[in-house]
């Protein structure tokens, strides 16, 4: 019989958070496998955590992620005039 999974894909992202980095909904799905981010950034604010929300290029999200696996968006896509939101969590 499996075991209950104790650490999973939400609470790696919840703990990432509360490391102090901030997160897109693309790297939540590409790096955490998270695909419902808005279910998640509510159980953090229930756990009383203030969440907070900034508009920020494509680019710079597509930077991030390429830190850690590789993602190349199309050759015509506009990345820097795509506008994307990125959340963190405020101390």
């Amino acid at each position: 019989m499996a075991d209950k999974i104790k650490y999973g894909n939400t609470s790696a992202l919840t703990e990432y958070m509360i490391e102090g980095n901030r997160v897109s909904r693309l790297e939540s799905l590409l790096l955490f496998g998270v695909q419902n981010f808005t279910a998640v950034l509510t159980i953090i604010k229930r756990k009383g955590f203030i969440v907070k929300k900034t508009p920020v290029s494509m680019a710079k999200i597509l930077r991030r992620i390429n830190k850690d696996l590789k993602c190349e968006p199309p050759k015509n896509l506009p990345i820097r005039d795509i506008i994307m939101s990125e959340w963190w969590i405020s101390k």
